[in-house]
């Protein structure tokens, strides 16, 4: 924690998005929640393993990830009763696992991050893991105050199910309701986050996957940065 205190940006400051995974965090936020959701059972393990047969190659595909993802989390959360319920689950979890979030925030982005607040830019983080996650795991580094756009989750059939993905099309939807339209500048790692580096002023791949930096180059202006920010198995180059 620090007692920095960041200016107030102005309305027409420039706007600033972060994804969260694999951008600020260091893997997949979400997925390490949900597996905590399902190991905390012997039943819901067991259900998690049988369902996978079906249930993972839908996460594998962009058309189908919402409803394969919700089918993970429907197993974790069966008997919650609302988004409350889920949110104190998701403190518990951070709580419980506080040396290994904070771990797996990324040094290089978090000054990143920090340079962009001091300069008075609008930050935002968007990211298809629930909200409360990501501002759980920001509040280590006292940045719990940011923005968060994020999946959104609803009770479903006895459990707690994403209603409605920050993914892809969808996040830059979600980001343009909430008055978040025109982007100075994006960081993502993801291809599936292409709609939000292409309407950002300047994008910046960070962290992507080694066989995808010949994409980013291809669909992206020509001086867009491809940059390594710690993750270790990922690809582009090293620095801010």
């Amino acid at each position: 924690m620090n007692d920095l205190v960041y200016p107030e940006p102005h309305a027409d400051a420039p706007l600033v998005v972060f994804d969260f995974d694999h951008t600020l965090y260091d893997g997949d936020s979400g997925g390490h929640l949900v597996k905590w959701l399902i190991k905390r059972n012997p039943l819901r393990i067991a259900a998690a393993l049988a369902a996978s047969v079906v249930l993972g190659p839908m996460v594998a595909f962009l058309p189908t990830r919402r409803r394969g993802v919700s089918g993970y989390i429907w197993i974790g959360t069966f008997g919650l009763h609302g988004r409350r319920s889920f949110d104190a689950l998701i403190d518990r979890y951070v709580a419980t696992h506080c040396e290994e979030v904070q771990g797996r925030l990324l040094p290089v982005a978090l000054e990143v991050f920090r340079q962009h607040r001091l300069a008075g830019d609008r930050v935002v983080v968007a990211t298809g893991a629930p909200p409360e996650l990501a501002r759980a795991i920001l509040s280590f580094v006292a940045h719990e105050d940011v923005p968060v756009v994020g999946t959104a989750v609803g009770p479903r059939w006895g459990a707690v199910v994403a209603v409605r993905h920050c993914h892809s099309e969808e996040k830059m939807r979600m980001l343009r309701e909430r008055g978040y339209g025109d982007v100075a500048v994006a960081y993502s790692d993801s291809s599936a986050d292409l709609p939000l580096l292409k309407a950002a002023h300047r994008p910046v791949v960070v962290n992507p996957k080694k066989a995808r930096e010949a994409f980013f180059r291809r669909v992206l202006p020509r001086d867009t940065p491809i940059l390594n920010w710690g993750c270790e198995s990922r690809g582009g180059e090293r620095g801010a």
